[in-house]
């Protein structure tokens, strides 16, 4: 697989606005870098050239219509704020660059993850303008595929055994330009520590909720995370929403053994 025809193929509505921007420079330091002389050509043109106009068009008509995301938008958006949370603490972690790696290897293969790496290294040599980047990120993705995105991020800064508060600042901080409730935040952070009272988090309930509360509160928990929310991202990413929605089995059956009921 040539990286001309991965980048070209896989990604959509990305390659507008900042994100397109962030992209653009990217591809350009891998083209400058290229030793086969192959550049970018997929038949006819620049697919950065060729997608941003019409990208750009897209997103002025977006107030009604929001495309569904593909997995090359999905994984872009992902690669990019990785970037940031790997640097909120003002140093990049060997763990966390190999979290990545392994996560991307697990779910793309090892082609794949080593194209997408290849931008990710061109991508954290940037200043990523983070509000931009998550508004039009905001604007574009689904719902489910952002909840999905705010889970990788935790994983990746708890690669190294610990997430640090400048870490935690900088996903709550995404989190709120992405759109994300804070309710729905504190589930997912919550999945990544082991505390008295993460059940709860995880159902978004409270200790003082019924037992009928807490089973209502599991199935609307589980429409939420249901791997199928997040089908239209292709098989690559179930695992990740089947891993958010085994947390919420594992909160419930929790409180039903606490509970008793």
């Amino acid at each position: 697989m040539s990286f001309a025809k991965w980048i070209g193929g896989a990604l959509g509505w990305s390659f507008g606005g900042p994100i397109g921007a962030i992209i653009g420079l990217a591809i350009g330091s891998i083209i400058d870098g290229a030793s086969d002389g192959n550049g970018f050509l997929l038949g006819e043109g620049d697919p950065y050239k060729k997608r941003s106009r019409s990208s750009t068009t897209r997103s002025r008509s977006q107030s009604k219509t929001r495309p569904q995301t593909r997995s090359g938008d999905f994984e872009v958006s992902l690669l990019i704020l990785a970037s940031v949370v790997i640097k909120a603490d003002g140093k990049q972690d060997q763990s966390e660059l190999d979290f990545v790696r392994q996560q991307f290897v697990s779910m793309y293969g090892k082609e794949r993850a080593n194209q997408a790496f290849k931008l990710f290294n061109n991508i954290n040599k940037q200043q990523i303008p983070t509000r931009k980047v998550c508004l039009q990120i905001k604007s574009m993705m689904d719902h489910p595929s952002r909840l999905q995105l705010l889970h990788f991020l935790f994983g990746i800064a708890k690669a190294d055994g610990m997430v640090t508060e400048d870490e935690v600042s900088q996903i709550f901080m995404i989190s709120g330009y992405l759109g994300i409730s804070s309710r729905d935040y504190g589930s997912i952070k919550a999945m990544f520590y082991d505390s008295r009272g993460n059940a709860y988090k995880i159902l978004e309930i409270t200790p003082e909720a019924t037992d009928d509360e807490v089973k209502k509160a599991y199935r609307k928990m589980a429409k939420k995370y249901h791997p199928d929310k997040v089908i239209h991202l292709g098989e690559e990413h179930q695992k990740g929403a089947e891993e958010k929605f085994r947390q919420v089995q594992l909160a419930y059956e929790q409180l039903q053994k606490e509970r008793g009921f």
